[in-house]
């Protein structure tokens, strides 16, 4: 697939910022006049908005599309907003909206993506997906097709974070190496991210923006309110103008490389290092899956089973502590963990399986 940039390329970092929702006429309207002359590339409000649980603020609907013409035409802004079904998008294109969003909970529906796709057929409006809600890279890739097939080309990625069951900083872990595989397989898809979403809060946001740019993501999206912690929905990280104009002023615009001989020497010796220690991990970690099926070999031979709760939980336990001591991320290493147990598990019921063969086999 090859993709159409939305935004200028000379202009990095891109910024996308306005309310979580659209409240009132007069909200929208002072914020898109406050942002006006910060930087601010594309102005977004949700007027339909999809909620976890009923009850909840859901958004103004289509009365809302009058109020975004009126910033487009105040304020200059290009404007945004999301789009959860056929109806959304017939509305939207019929009132001009500039580029439409795809939220968490559309991209993974297949159904709705669907939907969308040949609705926005024959069109030529910019596109913004957002990462689905569950960490599923295919279902994300997946989404995106569906618009090209459609005949899209001015696609982008928005990572926004995945749920996750368990306490975290973040309201949506980041996992940032999937957005970065998504830019690995399309090199021209532009990548923003959605900070809002990710942290939940608003005292870890500049933080979380530095880290996206430091990570080359093209551009950020991100929720202002002229009263945030009055505002509708998403209170909780939601800043002033005055705020996001400060943070965005504070973040470091970095280079993706140098030419300088010093830099390109030491960036070549430390990662000569880092692949001789890859390999060393990789054969640590066959070794210890060795130790695993020899493990199985003995369950299956006392009938044991081969999940054994206690024993994992004092040995992820100790991992944790050694990991802490040396400074690793808790999201890291439960990760890591998670993986190694996995691993082992299927090891473990890949020798019980071929044991069981071998016996049936030997009975014939």
């Amino acid at each position: 697939m090859h993709f159409l940039p939305i935004f200028p390329r000379h202009k990095r970092p891109v910024f996308i910022a306005g309310p979580c929702s659209a409240e009132t006429e007069e909200q929208v309207l002072a914020t898109a006049h406050a942002l006006a002359g910060k930087g601010v590339d594309l102005f977004r409000a949700g007027i339909w908005k999809p909620r976890t649980r009923p009850g909840a603020f859901e958004g103004v609907g289509s009365p809302g599309l009058a109020w975004l013409k009126r910033v487009k035409k105040e304020t200059g802004l290009n404007v945004c907003t999301e789009v959860a079904n056929a109806q959304h998008v017939q509305e939207c294109l019929k009132s001009g909206v500039d580029v439409f969003w795809i939220g968490a909970r559309t991209t993974v529906n297949p159904f709705f993506m669907q939907e969308i796709a040949d609705a926005l057929q024959g069109s030529d409006v910019p596109i913004l997906v957002k990462n689905p809600v569950n960490p599923d890279y295919k279902l994300w890739v997946g989404a995106i097709e569906r618009l090209y097939k459609a005949g899209l080309r001015r696609i982008a990625a928005v990572h926004r974070g995945f749920s996750t069951y368990g306490d975290s900083k973040y309201r949506n872990v980041p996992r940032w190496q999937m957005p970065i595989d998504l830019a690995q397989e399309f090199p021209d898809l532009e990548l923003i991210c959605d900070i809002s979403h990710i942290c939940g809060r608003r005292d870890i946001l500049a933080e979380t923006a530095q880290k996206a740019l430091d990570l080359n993501f093209d551009g950020l999206m991100v929720e202002v309110h002229p009263s945030p912690d009055a505002a509708w929905s998403d209170a909780a990280q939601q800043i002033t103008p005055e705020r996001f104009g400060d943070m965005t002023a504070a973040l470091l615009r970095r280079s993706t490389t140098s030419n300088d001989p010093d830099f390109l020497e030491q960036i070549e010796n430390y990662r000569c290092r880092i692949d001789d220690l890859d390999e060393e991990i990789i054969y640590l970690i066959a070794q210890r899956m060795q130790l695993v099926r020899e493990i199985g070999s003995v369950k299956k031979e006392k009938n044991v089973a081969i999940l054994q709760p206690e024993r994992w939980r004092a040995l992820a336990e100790a991992c944790r502590r050694r990991a802490e001591k040396n400074e690793l991320s808790r999201e890291f290493t439960n990760l890591f963990l998670e993986a190694i147990h996995q691993e082992g598990i299927n090891q473990q019921e890949q020798v019980m399986r071929e044991e069981a063969i071998a016996v049936g086999n030997s009975g014939r």
